[in-house]
């Protein structure tokens, strides 16, 4: 069985993900870089997949010590391509503040992604607490805008760059027992094509990634058994998605080998958006 196929999951380490120059000389910024628990989130498999494909990458967390775990697998010339910044990028003044340390730091700034995300506030229309709602929204959503709204001038100053939006395939259905989480990662595909329609002369592509049932560490606490076989069991490849999952198919976003791609969503999702499950 290949590299990309064998389980169990593959794991971080000296030799996962493996080296290539696909991001060779680029500067990436990769927003909720750290994993919530043991294990590797979708954050900490795109930031270090990045480093691995040369890049320099700024690993932004709104706890610093999550992102310095991310790096615990790169070696000393991996590292110094690195930077770690702890930032809360709901508010306007970090995420410039990010911005500008990237580009003091490496003089450039090629891809975005906004990837920090929480599942927020439980309940319906009826019953949900809108301050929860509120501030959960700013973390999902308007993250995204103020990351945007500061990196887009740089990169259309430099005449070229790439957006990579994390959204989730809870916004293109209807079957979720909360109101907010698909409501405000749907959000995030208009955002994605309006960036893309009003930014695209500019050079700057944006496209979004909608992961399905992947498992890490933001769903593994108290996740049963059953219900991890179940989740694998409801796409029609019957495979259990994990982030490295997600940071290939972002890979390709923020390269040059998508530079005719922008304003798409792609589901990485096992087929589940199919509605073939098991």
């Amino acid at each position: 069985m290949s590299t990309f196929l064998a389980r169990p999951h593959r794991q971080l380490s000296a030799g996962w993900p493996p080296r290539g120059e696909r991001l060779a000389g680029k500067v990436c910024i990769v927003t909720g870089a750290g994993s919530r628990g043991p294990g590797v989130g979708n954050g900490r498999a795109m930031a270090i997949l990045f480093v691995r494909e040369g890049a320099g990458v700024v690993l932004v967390d709104h706890k610093a010590e999550r992102a310095r775990e991310s790096l615990a697998s790169l070696d000393e010339g991996e590292r110094a391509r690195t930077r770690v910044i702890e930032a809360n990028v709901s508010t306007d003044e970090d995420c410039a503040r990010v911005v500008a340390e990237t580009v003091a730091t490496f003089g450039r700034l090629d891809v975005l992604v906004n990837n920090v995300g929480v599942v927020g506030p439980a309940g319906n229309v009826v019953d949900v607490d809108m301050q929860e709602w509120e501030r959960a929204m700013k973390v999902n959503l308007s993250s995204m805008a103020l990351m945007a709204r500061h990196s887009i001038p740089v990169m259309a100053a430099q005449g070229a760059g790439s957006i990579v939006n994390i959204s989730s395939t809870a916004a293109l259905t209807g079957a979720f027992s909360s109101i907010f989480y698909p409501v405000s990662k749907g959000a995030v595909v208009p955002l994605t094509r309006q960036l893309a329609a009003q930014h695209g002369a500019q050079g700057i592509r944006v496209n979004c990634v909608a992961p399905g049932f992947v498992y890490t560490p933001m769903v593994s606490a108290g996740m049963s058994d059953e219900t991890r076989e179940r989740r694998k069991l409801a796409a029609p490849l019957k495979l259990e998605g994990d982030a490295w999952d997600v940071a290939y198919a972002a890979l390709y976003l923020a390269g040059d080998e998508s530079r005719w791609v922008t304003g798409v969503v792609v589901p990485v999702d096992g087929g589940l958006l199919l509605g073939v499950g098991s």
